[in-house]
C-alpha cells in the first residue's frame, strides 16, 4: 500500500483523512480489474494468440475464448472478480465478444484513472459513462444491417466470422454452415424469436479430425447398445420405448435380509424372479417395442443380466443407463412420453424411428437413432478431434457459432467487425462531446477514446504498427466510410461487409452496455470491507 500513497497528489487539506484511503482502494480495484482485462487483451482477433491453462488436477486447456481463460483464473481480488463476472455474462447473453467486453472494460477503468487524476468526482463520470453508452448504442443501431433467416449466407457469415479468432478456425468453412443448420432445424415456428440451445446437443468422440465433424438428423447416444446376451445392434421401424422403471427382481424399500434354509423355497425364489422379468418382457414386446432406452437407476439396477438375456431373446435391443437429464431432450426429440410403469406401457407411448443402430465412431461406440417419424424440433451434432484439446476447443468454438446465430434470431440486425464499429462510434461520441458543456464532454471524449482500444488491439495482434493503422482508419471514417475496418489478412484497411467479416448487433451492443455497467460499478466503490 505505502508506495500507492506516494503516487497519489498531496491533499489540500490536512483534515479530511479519509478520501485518501477511498483514493487508494479506487486504485488498487482499477489496478486490479485493468491486470485482469491485459491478461486477454493478446487473445483478441483473427490474430490473436492462445492461453495455455494448467489447471491444478494436471490437466492442460488451450483456448483463446475470453470467458474460458477468464473462468479458470484464480482471481482473488473482488474487483478483479467483477471482470470475470463481466466476461461470463456476456457468454450468457450474447456467447461471443467475451474477450472484447473485458478489453472495452479495461480501457474504460484507464480513463477513469485519468479523470480521477484531474479530480473529476466518480459519481459524475459515471452518469457521463451512462449517456455515452446510450448514445454509442444508438450509433451502432444506426449503422446496421438489417437480415432475413431466410438468408442464410449472411449467418454462415457472421458465425464463421466468430469462428475465425479460434484456435479451429481453418475450419470454419465446415463449422459455420453446422452451426447454422443446428440453430434453424431448432426455430419453433410458433415462437421464431427464441432459440433454447438446450435443444441442440454436442457430442464429443475423441478420434478422426475436426473435419469428420457431423450434423445428425435423429438422436445419437455416446454408449454402445447392451451386447451381455448377443441381443441385437440395428434394428428397422424401429418402436422405441423409453423406461423409466428397472427390468430387475423387485427389492424391499429398506435394508433387510431374508433368511432361505430350504432349497425348493431357493428354487422358487429364483422362479418368481424369472417369472417377474418375463411377465415385464411379455408386455413390452406385446406393444410391438423392439427398441428400450433404459434411464439410469440409483436404487437397484435398471435391467440385470437375466432380463437382458430375455430381451435378447425377445430381439429388442437395449441401450441402458440413459442420464435422467437427458430424458426431456429424448423424448422431445423422439415425440413420445416417458414411461414410469410398466403397467402404463401402451403403444401411443412409442416413439418412431426408421433405423436404430450401433456405428463404431472413433476407438468407441455410438448408437444413432435416424428417420424419425414427427421428429421434434432437436439437433444433435458430432464433434470430432485427434486429442482432447483440440476436441475441448472445438466444442467451446461451436458453442460461440451457435450463439452468436441465436442473436441473429433474437436480434435480426448485422453489423461490420474488424474494430469498424468501435471506431465510428468513438468518431461520433468525439464529434458529440464538443457540443456538451462542462464535466460531460471530458468523460464522454475518454468513453470515445477508449473504444480505439479495439481496432489498436486488433492492429497489434496482427503484427502491424497500430499508430498508423488507427489513424488511417479514422480517417476513412472521417470521409463517411462506416464499414472500414482493419484486414488483418492483408494488413490494411479494407470494406469489412465487402469482406464477408460480419457480426451480429447484439454481441457489440451488450459487449458497450455490460462494459459500461460494469465499469461504473467498479467506480462508485470507495471501501472494501472484510466480513467475517
Amino acid at each position: 500500500m505505502p508506495e500507492l500513497r506516494a503516487a497519489a497528489p498531496p491533499s489540500k487539506t490536512e483534515s479530511y483523512v479519509d478520501t485518501k484511503r477511498k483514493e487508494d482502494i479506487r486504485l488498487v480495484n482499477i489496478a486490479a480489474a485493468k491486470a485482469v482485462a491485459d491478461a486477454v487483451r493478446t487473445s483478441l482477433g483473427p490474430r490473436g494468440m492462445d492461453k495455455m491453462l494448467s489447471v491444478a488436477s494436471g490437466d492442460v486447456i488451450i483456448t483463446n475464448d475470453g470467458a474460458t481463460i477468464l473462468n479458470k483464473m484464480d482471481v482473488v481480488q473482488p474487483a478483479a472478480k467483477m471482470l470475470v463476472e463481466l466476461s461470463k455474462s456476456q457468454d450468457i447473453v450474447a456467447g461471443d465478444g467475451t474477450t472484447t467486453v473485458v478489453v472495452i472494460a479495461g480501457a474504460l477503468l484507464k480513463q477513469c484513472l485519468t479523470l480521477l487524476d484531474k479530480r473529476v468526482h466518480p459519481t459524475v463520470i459515471s452518469e457521463a459513462l451512462h449517456k455515452a453508452s446510450e448514445k454509442a448504442l444508438e450509433v451502432l443501431t444506426a449503422m446496421a444491417i438489417p437480415v432475413e433467416l431466410s438468408d442464410r449466407d449472411s449467418l454462415v457469415k457472421s458465425a464463421s466470422t466468430s469462428l475465425n479468432s479460434k484456435v479451429v478456425s481453418q475450419y470454419s468453412s465446415l463449422l459455420a454452415p453446422l452451426a447454422v443448420d443446428a440453430v434453424l432445424n431448432t426455430i419453433d415456428p410458433a415462437r421464431p424469436e427464441s432459440v433454447d440451445l438446450r435443444d441442440v446437443k454436442v457430442i464429443r468422440k475423441l478420434g478422426g479430425t475436426v473435419d469428420d465433424t457431423e450434423l445428425v438428423k435423429g438422436l445419437v447416444f455416446d454408449k454402445k447398445a447392451s451386447h451381455a446376451a448377443g441381443g441385437p445392434t440395428r434394428v428397422e421401424n424401429a418402436k422405441i420405448g423409453v423406461i423409466q422403471f428397472q427390468i430387475s427382481p423387485p427389492k424391499t424399500d429398506i435394508e433387510q435380509n431374508v433368511i432361505v434354509s430350504d432349497y425348493s423355497q431357493m428354487d422358487r425364489i429364483l422362479k418368481e424372479e424369472r417369472n417377474h422379468i418375463l411377465g415385464m418382457i411379455k408386455k413390452i414386446k406385446a406393444t410391438g417395442c423392439n427398441v428400450l432406452l433404459v434411464q439410469k437407476s440409483i436404487l437397484r439396477d435398471a435391467v440385470t443380466d437375466l432380463s437382458l438375456h430375455y430381451l435378447a431373446k425377445a430381439k429388442i435391443l437395449v441401450v441402458k443407463d440413459v442420464e435422467r437429464e437427458d430424458i426431456e431432450f429424448i423424448t422431445k426429440t423422439l415425440n413420445c412420453l416417458p414411461i414410469a410403469n410398466i403397467e402404463h406401457f401402451r403403444e401411443e407411448k412409442l416413439g418412431f424411428a426408421d433405423l436404430v443402430e450401433e456405428v463404431a465412431v472413433g476407438n468407441g461406440r455410438i448408437v444413432k437413432l435416424t428417420g424419425i417419424k414427427n421428429m421434434g424440433r432437436t439437433t444433435t451434432v458430432i464433434v470430432r478431434g485427434s486429442n482432447q484439446l483440440v476436441l475441448d476447443e472445438a466444442e467451446r468454438s461451436l458453442h460461440d457459432a451457435l450463439c452468436v446465430v441465436r442473436c441473429l434470431v433474437n436480434k435480426r440486425f448485422l453489423i461490420a467487425g474488424g474494430g469498424a464499429p468501435e471506431i465510428e462510434v468513438s468518431r461520433q461520441l468525439g464529434s458529440w462531446a464538443k457540443i456538451l458543456q462542462g464535466m460531460e464532454s471530458y468523460c464522454v471524449r475518454a468513453f470515445a477514446e477508449a473504444l480505439e482500444i479495439i481496432p489498436f488491439t486488433l492492429a497489434e495482434n496482427a503484427g502491424l504498427n497500430p499508430i498508423i493503422i488507427v489513424t488511417e482508419l479514422r480517417n476513412h471514417h472521417a470521409n463517411g466510410e462506416v464499414n472500414a475496418g482493419i484486414n488483418v489478412r492483408k494488413g490494411q484497411i479494407t470494406n469489412m461487409i465487402e469482406e464477408n467479416v460480419v457480426q451480429p448487433l447484439l454481441v457489440s451492443t451488450s459487449v458497450i452496455s455490460l462494459a459500461t455497467e460494469c465499469v461504473r460499478m467498479i467506480l462508485k466503490i470507495d471501501d472494501i470491507v472484510a466480513v467475517r
